[in-house]
């Protein structure tokens, strides 16, 4: 009989989710023989990236676990691959193929998404804008949140960060400075990949 692997991927967002996830993991499959994990968390000089050979030998299951993930282009993300022993000894290279494989399998499916610095916007404009704002705010690779209809039109939206000196300078040539920008707040969104 052979081995059999159940690979379970999560996003996550600190520390403290990546070892919730794998606590929840080791509850769930608790009769298994091993557990392996490996998490990236971050990105730049603040990735946190680690991984675990939860009882197999040192280097034959964390370490290709946490290779797949870095070469995936995922982030924020833990991963951990149950094994049940079927008694059939793998040695470290078969190990090290079938903790891999495990992954590359479980990743083939996921979508991807960028993260993204936006600035939440809003704007109050008269109707006779409101069709040139949507294509504005559109043309600035932007997000329209909302828009509320009253004796003037707000909308709020999102547009990236390194699209907005653009988008301000597009919006005070279009209005000649009669519309005004107010940020509302900064944040990091995830926006989904185009295949």
């Amino acid at each position: 009989m052979n081995s059999r692997f159940i690979t379970t991927l999560s996003p996550v967002k600190n520390l403290d989710d990546a070892h919730s996830v794998i606590e929840r993991v080791k509850k769930e499959f608790h009769d298994a023989d091993h557990h392996v994990s490996a998490f990236i968390i971050g990105h730049g000089p603040s990735q946190v990236a680690h991984c675990s050979d939860g009882g197999e030998p040192s280097g034959s299951a964390g370490r290709p676990v946490l290779a797949v993930l870095q070469g995936s282009g995922l982030g924020d993300v833990v991963v951990v691959v149950t094994r049940y022993f079927g008694g059939t000894k793998l040695g470290i290279g078969g190990l090290v193929r079938a903790y891999g494989d495990a992954v590359r399998y479980a990743i083939q499916d996921v979508p991807f998404a960028s993260k993204i610095q936006v600035a939440s916007i809003s704007l109050i404009y008269t109707y006779p804008l409101a069709d040139r704002m949507r294509l504005l705010v559109s043309s600035h690779h932007g997000q329209v949140r909302s828009e509320d209809f009253g004796l003037e039109v707000t909308m709020t939206a999102y547009i990236p960060q390194k699209d907005l000196p653009g988008f301000e300078e597009e919006l005070a040539n279009l209005t000649k400075g009669k519309v005004k920008l107010n940020i509302i707040d900064t944040a990091e969104i995830l926006i989904p990949n185009k295949k």
